[in-house]
């Protein structure tokens, strides 16, 4: 793997190269960005659209490595952050619409990508606010679903998302698509079912999950009175027993027609706005 996705000391000075070839080993380590194996080792992803890299900067994030097409040269906004690349040590790639197809894995790509640091933050570090609400979920195994509730989450004003067990990659390529961004607005924790137990047992808030042996109409729940942790559970499973069993209330989404469940990032959205609405005005998510 090359350095330059591996490094994790000093920075190196910037640089902008000008590459056509699609074995050029950065290009080649990029691409195996779309491998979770590659992603972990260097603990790295990449993010697609000049919009995205942009509100990434903008949110405190440093591009490793700026990838932009020919079609790029020459304007203003790509000019802007391939400067603050090369001012914090990263690495500038002009390439060809080729090369630039084959790292996105599009036939028509977007003109701008950049490769990221992951970012996780430890469990033990959250410590729920007043008026907060994280989601919570249990083995999400689809990456759309995980990239659509981190989008909501980031809609709804939600504080973070934390991820307990087997979850699907936040960083692939499928994911980071579908948050459209918000993967850089929310903070995301990864943890076990034994460290969230302990971590709900202190946090101070109240832990809301779905579950299909819900008495209670979601509805009805007081969201007010603590900060609240929305606890959703795995596409075809739902809960474990030993999550279900940590809620302070199981709450039920009443639904109609033949329909017998929702779609996990649908419930989740209804979940959040429900846990949220007292907060949410048209003009602003306190």
């Amino acid at each position: 793997m090359n350095d330059d996705l591996r490094e994790q000391g000093p920075r190196r000075v910037g640089q902008v190269k000008e590459v056509t070839s699609l074995s050029n080993p950065i290009v080649k380590d990029i691409k195996a960005l779309s491998l979770k194996k590659a992603r972990d080792e260097t603990k790295s992803f990449m993010a697609e659209g000049l919009k995205l890299v942009i509100d990434a900067l903008d949110l405190g994030w440093t591009v490793k490595i700026l990838v932009y097409s020919k079609a790029g040269r020459g304007k203003p906004l790509v000019e802007k952050i391939a400067a603050r690349t090369v001012a914090a040590g990263g690495l500038v790639l002009e390439v060809s619409d080729k090369v630039m197809s084959a790292i996105t894995r599009r036939d028509n790509p977007q003109m701008v990508a950049g490769v990221f640091e992951q970012r996780f933050r430890a469990l033990k570090d959250v410590q729920l606010g007043k008026d907060e609400t994280w989601v919570a979920l249990d083995r999400v195994r689809d990456p759309g679903n995980l990239g659509t509730i981190i989008r909501t989450a980031d809609a709804a004003g939600a504080s973070g998302v934390i991820l307990i067990g087997d979850c699907t990659d936040p960083f692939s390529l499928e994911t980071v698509r579908a948050t459209m961004g918000s993967l850089f607005a929310v903070p995301l924790v990864k943890t076990s079912v034994e460290e969230f137990v302990r971590w709900k047992a202190k946090c101070g808030g109240q832990v809301v999950a779905t579950h299909l042996a819900g008495a209670v109409d979601y509805r009805t729940i007081d969201y007010k009175r603590k900060p609240v942790v929305v606890l959703m559970g795995n596409e075809q499973s739902g809960l474990p027993d030993e999550l279900a069993r940590e809620a302070d209330a199981l709450a039920r989404i009443p639904q109609a027609g033949r329909a017998d469940s929702l779609n996990l990032a649908v419930a989740t959205g209804v979940m959040l706005f429900e846990t949220r609405r007292h907060l949410l005005t048209l003009g602003e998510a306190k």
